[in-house]
């Protein structure tokens, strides 16, 4: 075998343990997202994620073709109590053997300039992006109805 071959055969092996190192340690669960109708431009979407590896590890991004721009995002209280939403650009730490939730009102994944409108039923493809574990793909489902503000499976219809 060709050294070429060789080496890609090697780089194969490493990317797809790479992969599977990322999917051990970090998980996605009772991730939804929404907009505001059918006419909106943009849209949010929110999720448990968790870390069950040793060390504690950074969402530092976010990427979907549903929209223009996919930021990760955080609203924030002014001095006169108006909240903002803010583009956070460190992204968001992962403890170890923990969770960090994004919810409605809190941190969150912002689409701006959505491709089409969020249908409910359908799904959103998302990349989040780990400092350590790399790339997570996730399919997110689009659910308008849902009012809860993020957390462990609390819905109310």
């Amino acid at each position: 075998m060709p050294f070429s071959s060789k080496f890609m055969a090697v780089l194969a092996a490493v990317t797809f343990a790479s992969a599977a190192m990322a999917q051990d340690t970090i998980t996605v669960e009772d991730a939804y997202a929404r907009s505001a109708g059918k006419a909106a431009k943009a849209g949010a979407a929110f999720m448990v994620i968790q870390n069950s590896g040793d060390a504690e590890d950074r969402l530092i991004g976010v990427q979907s073709d549903a929209a223009a721009r996919v930021e990760l995002h955080t609203h924030q209280i002014d001095a006169n109590g108006v909240a903002k939403m803010i583009h956070v650009e460190e992204g968001f730490v992962i403890p170890a053997g923990e969770s960090h939730i994004l919810k409605r009102g809190g941190d969150h994944v912002m689409f701006m300039g959505l491709a089409a409108p969020f249908e409910q039923g359908e799904t959103v493809p998302v990349t989040l992006i780990f400092e350590k574990a790399g790339e997570v793909v996730i399919e997110v489902p689009v659910d308008l109805e849902r009012h809860d503000t993020g957390g462990h499976g609390s819905h109310s219809n």
